[in-house]
């Protein structure tokens, strides 16, 4: 049976401290135990640099490597911009990219960069619009108030001299026992400088995934503008191209996505049960149309290969997600956790006053969010309007409603600090397939009418006249939201302009939205609100009996976990830290996701055989991670996180510090293929320069 480490009880934070567990917040690292444990001073200078060169990107991490804005990052996190600059002529996800030149670096329309600059307590400024209000209410006072934080950050950030306003986001820390407002730079002009081949970046495919050893080169590097100019970094991050030695200690500073490490045992059954084998089925059934779509030709095999790429992946995490919740040690676990919890509340009568039992209201909140899945998943999380276009529509059509009410009164994502992000969104020239939208949205039409029922009102509005084929390709046909100056225009003309188009998808976006919005609505005040209040008072207790010397969950927001570089064991067989590009040529075959690129068997008798590849290690991490950089007790880059081994899947729940690995590129291939196979000599010689 695995390690299952506790989260809650005393043991945890003995536990915690001695296994490489924990995402840590800047404001709260355990430096003292890093010292006692790998003898290594992580002092604030340190932390300070490091968080200041760690970039947030939309949907990953990244870091500063250069004083001109040079960002490291993995090829899979450029795979969307790759995809946006492509055709169906020329794929760069296939060919890969390098711009010799300042003016070669192509725009990643929908790319941002955001660097942490503030973090700022803001527990007491909530508790006290929620404290003695009912729970719907407690959940609307304290959104309005999280936005009125926000836009207050933001234009007094703007009024500091030339620099351009922050971005102010209120953060939600330990379910709700911590509240923080972070301050980020964005960098919203972002170019891209080079990718790789798919062939290598991504070699071994779906396959390979979460799996070790590993060959796969998952490196990319963007560059961030300002004013038109590359953005001046003072104190880069450096790459130590010899990379760490085995068991040394090295640190991941990161944004992991999300973990679920302290949900009660109705949160995770509803994962189990609800959740996780509803999504794995819609995406299972999704890919196989994928690869039939794909199989039709060149043309085809380009268009689905981004979106095949991100869906393979969600399927395999989703599927050993789905296997962890049905391992009886979790449970267990979570229920021994909860009771100890309970026992020591009853032994403080100060805790014990007005506690009741968050853990049943939960119970209760998670039923009705049984009831709700259908209806949410398919109409607000559009799981039944499966297109790109049309999900653009609902953004018009939300941002014109939204934009009439008062900042404090908007849904979250469409307050004034959401807004340029939303618009510069709708701006990118992104390419937009015909072909693909009518796939995925007759496909999203068909598991609506199965799941609602041919009966459910929305679904006998779309469907009276036309099947789920008919009206994907008259909404298609008739639509002119591929253009993005048509966007653009209906998004500045607001509610007018909106509400007198006659743009099908615009049509469509209209006639659901009302009941999208009240599902939405029932859900927050039945489900959101009641365990957000359970939560926060499970998280009161937690604090008063143990403080913050258990970390909170990821939320994809700034953490740094330490560890040592190292392999494991795997049915009694040793797994070494290191692979070695040799490898790569061993395990080549002529055909895909195991072809070696031309560009690479060209030059094959100049390269080094014995050149270190891929790391092994054993930090916590999540997805979210990817493009993190791992640091040696210098501060100095010495590996690039891509994936986790297929243990690290677990995470989302608990770390077994046996077998939970993150897996990294090394640094001496990155050289090795930029001077070598590339020769992008201008590019190695700014990441060389100290």
């Amino acid at each position: 049976m695995r390690n299952l480490l506790p989260v809650l009880t005393a043991s945890c934070l003995i536990t915690s401290v001695q296994a490489d567990e924990g995402m840590w917040t800047y404001d709260n690292f355990p430096a003292a135990a890093v010292r006692e444990k790998l003898g290594v001073d992580i002092t604030t200078a340190w932390l300070d640099r490091v968080r200041l060169n760690t970039v947030r990107l939309a949907n990953c991490t990244a870091s500063f490597v250069s004083g001109r804005g040079l960002i490291l990052t993995n090829n899979h996190c450029i795979e969307a911009c790759l995809a946006e600059n492509s055709s169906k002529q020329r794929s760069l996800v296939e060919d890969g990219f390098l711009a010799r030149k300042g003016e070669e670096e192509i725009r990643c329309a929908s790319q941002i960069a955001d660097v942490l600059v503030e973090m700022q307590d803001i527990t007491a400024e909530l508790a006290k619009v929620t404290a003695g209000v009912a729970d719907a209410a407690a959940n609307e006072a304290r959104k309005r108030r999280q936005t009125e934080l926000e836009q207050d950050c933001e234009k007094r950030s703007g009024k500091r001299g030339k620099a351009a306003p922050l971005k102010c986001e209120t953060v939600t820390l330990y379910n709700g026992g911590q509240y923080f407002l972070y301050k980020y730079r964005r960098y919203s002009d972002v170019r891209l400088v080079f990718a790789l081949e798919t062939a290598i970046g991504a070699f071994g495919g779906d396959p390979d995934n979460f799996q070790f050893p590993r060959w796969s080169l998952d490196m990319g590097l963007l560059r961030a503008y300002e004013n038109g100019k590359p953005v001046s970094v003072t104190n880069p991050l450096h790459i130590d191209f010899n990379g760490p030695a085995a068991g040394s200690p090295v640190f991941v500073s990161g944004h992991p996505g999300s973990t679920d490490r302290q949900l009660t045992i109705a949160e995770l059954k509803l994962m189990r049960d609800v959740d996780l084998p509803r999504g794995l089925q819609r995406a299972s059934e999704l890919r196989g149309r994928y690869i039939q779509f794909s199989n039709g030709g060149a043309e085809q095999r380009r268009i689905t290969q981004e979106p095949l790429n991100t869906l393979e992946n969600g399927i395999k995490v989703r599927r050993k997600l789905l296997d962890a919740l049905h391992e009886d040690g979790l449970l267990a676990q979570k229920q021994a956790e909860a009771d100890t919890l309970r026992s020591k509340v009853a032994a403080r009568p100060d805790l014990a006053a007005g506690f009741g039992d968050p853990w049943g209201d939960i119970a209760k909140a998670t039923e009705q969010a049984r009831a709700l899945n259908n209806e949410m998943t398919f109409l607000e999380f559009q799981a039944g309007f499966n297109s790109r276009l049309l999900r653009q529509a609902r953004t018009l059509v939300r941002a014109a409603e939204e934009r009439k009410k008062p900042n404090t009164e908007r849904l979250r994502e469409f307050t004034d600090a959401s807004l340029p992000l939303i618009e510069q969104t709708l701006a990118a020239n992104v390419p937009v397939y015909p072909e693909m939208e009518r796939l995925t949205l007759a496909f999203g039409l068909e598991r609506m009418r199965e799941w609602l029922g041919p009966d459910h009102p929305v679904v006998r509005d779309l469907l009276v006249k036309d099947s789920p084929n008919s009206l994907a390709e008259r909404l298609v046909a008739g639509t002119t939201l591929a253009d993005p100056a048509v966007r653009v225009a209906l998004f500045k003309g607001g509610a007018a302009a909106v509400e007198s188009s006659t743009d099908p998808m615009i049509v469509l976006a209209r006639s659901v939205d009302a009941r999208a919005r009240a599902v939405r609505k029932q859900y927050e005040d039945e489900v959101e609100a009641p365990t957000r209040t359970a939560s926060e008072r499970i998280a009161r207790a937690r604090f008063a009996l143990f403080g913050t010397a258990v970390y909170p969950d990821a939320t994809f927001t700034l953490r740094l976990n330490y560890g040592t570089v190292q392999g494991w064991n795997e049915n009694g067989k040793p797994v070494e830290p290191f692979t070695r590009l040799a490898g790569v040529f061993s395990r080549a075959t002529d055909q895909a996701p195991f072809r070696v690129p031309d560009s690479w068997t060209k030059v094959r008798d100049t390269l080094d055989m014995s050149t270190p590849f891929c790391i092994s290690t054993n930090n916590d991490i999540v997805g979210g991670n990817s493009g993190s950089p791992l640091l040696n007790a210098r501060g100095d880059i010495v590996g690039l996180l891509f994936d986790g081994n297929i243990h690290s899947i677990s995470g989302s729940y608990w770390f077994d510090t046996a077998k939970n690995r993150s897996i990294a590129v090394h640094p001496a291939i990155m050289r090795e293929a930029l001077g070598k196979v590339y020769r992008a000599t201008e590019v190695l010689k700014e990441l060389e320069a100290r």
